[in-house]
C-alpha cells in the first residue's frame, strides 16, 4: 500500500517536521491539530470553547484539502489540558459532527504544546 503525505494549503502551517495528514489506501490519518492561525500568526489562545472551534476549524480544512470530510470521520483522539473542560469541550465538539458520531478516545494531558488547551487528530474514510 502506497502513502501519500498532504500538506493542506488551507490548514495552518505545521509547527514541526510531520505531514497535515497521510493517505493510505482509503484512509487518511491527520496530525494532532490545535488552535493555530492559518494565517501563520500562530498558536490563539482564547476559551476551551475558542480553541476548540478553531481547532476542528483546522481539522475540517485539511480534511476537504486532502478529499474527505468531518462526515467520513471514523476516529478522534482528543487531548484536553484540563479535563475540567470536558462538557464545555463537548458542546463544540458535537456542532461539527453528525448523530453518527466518530469512535472517540478524550484523554488529559499533563502538557501539550503551545501551552494550548485543546488538540484533535483523525482517520477518516477518503471519498
Amino acid at each position: 500500500m502506497e502513502k501519500r503525505c498532504i500538506v493542506a494549503e488551507n490548514g495552518p502551517p505545521a509547527l514541526g517536521p510531520y505531514s497535515h495528514a497521510v493517505a493510505a489506501g482509503n484512509l487518511l490519518f491527520v496530525s494532532g491539530q490545535g488552535p493555530v492561525a492559518r494565517d501563520g500568526s500562530g498558536v490563539r489562545h482564547g476559551t476551551i470553547e475558542e480553541e476548540t472551534r478553531l481547532t476542528l476549524d483546522n481539522l475540517k480544512a485539511i480534511l476537504e484539502d486532502a478529499g474527505s470530510s468531518l462526515a467520513q470521520v471514523v476516529k478522534t483522539t482528543c487531548y484536553l489540558a484540563d479535563m475540567g473542560n470536558f462538557a464545555r469541550f463537548n458542546e463544540v465538539y458535537k456542532t461539527y459532527f453528525s448523530e453518527q458520531f466518530p469512535a472517540r478516545t478524550t484523554i488529559q494531558a499533563a502538557r501539550l504544546p503551545g501551552d494550548i488547551q485543546v488538540e484533535i487528530e483523525a482517520i477518516a474514510v477518503l471519498l
